[in-house]
């Protein structure tokens, strides 16, 4: 119990420490300028790759950027959509990279686009079966096995989101390299602000796979007596 508290702590204060990290890494290139805004960027790589069935849109609040399959749409949010900055400029090449991997069938993305309803059910409904097997252990062990099963499906997720996320990144940054759109000295600031953002997609993979651990170490221990 102890060593799990230890882990907890440490992957909580790393979560915290790597959102911070981001902020403020977006919030300074924010600050650099480029000519084009994240919409021009989006329309023009996806333009570039042969794409003309995407659309660019705007989306309310803040870190909501992402694209949607199912409607086939490339949504930014507001900051990013009018913003001219190196940092506006990576989250939408970013966000056209998964684009780009939906029109080439990228492996990991059609993976995780098949999870994505049942990770929907398990998300629903796995606090309170946990719950209810931590409680119910003793005269009902097999619904903790079940909690522990639904929450491995969050965790397969997390870890498939990885590669996903990190390809996309390459193709954003390589792209606004080769495009003209950044140049020797604002590209490392578009893959650094990428970077920082794909460091929480680690982050939190690693405190779902603790967390799957402690549930099956209980599970075991409690089998064993």
């Amino acid at each position: 119990m102890n060593t799990y508290w230890i882990l907890f702590i440490g992957v909580a204060l790393a979560s915290w420490l790597v959102s911070a990290l981001m902020e403020q890494r977006f919030k300074k290139f924010s600050k650099v300028y480029l000519p084009l805004t994240g919409r021009d960027v989006a329309e023009k790589m996806l333009r570039d790759n042969g794409i003309y069935d995407v659309k660019v849109v705007s989306t309310p609040g803040h870190l909501t950027d992402h694209y949607d399959p199912r409607t086939k749409t490339v949504n930014l949010s507001q900051s990013v959509y009018s913003s001219n900055s190196v940092a506006a400029a990576a989250v939408a090449a970013h966000e056209c990279g998964h684009a780009l991997q939906h029109a080439h069938e990228y492996a990991p993305l059609q993976m995780r686009t098949a999870l994505v309803p049942v990770v929907s059910f398990a998300s629903r409904w796995m606090t309170w079966i946990l719950l209810g097997g931590l409680i119910l252990f003793n005269t009902f062990p097999n619904l903790l096995l079940v909690g522990i099963i639904l929450y491995a499906t969050t965790t397969l997720f997390s870890f498939i989101t990885l590669p996903v996320e990190i390809n996309a990144s390459t193709r954003a940054v390589q792209w606004l390299e080769q495009a003209g759109i950044t140049t020797y000295e604002t590209t490392p600031m578009a893959a650094t602000a990428l970077r920082s953002a794909a460091y929480t997609y680690v982050v939190a993979a690693l405190a779902s796979l603790g967390t799957l651990i402690y549930y099956i170490s209980i599970f075991m221990g409690g089998r064993r007596n």
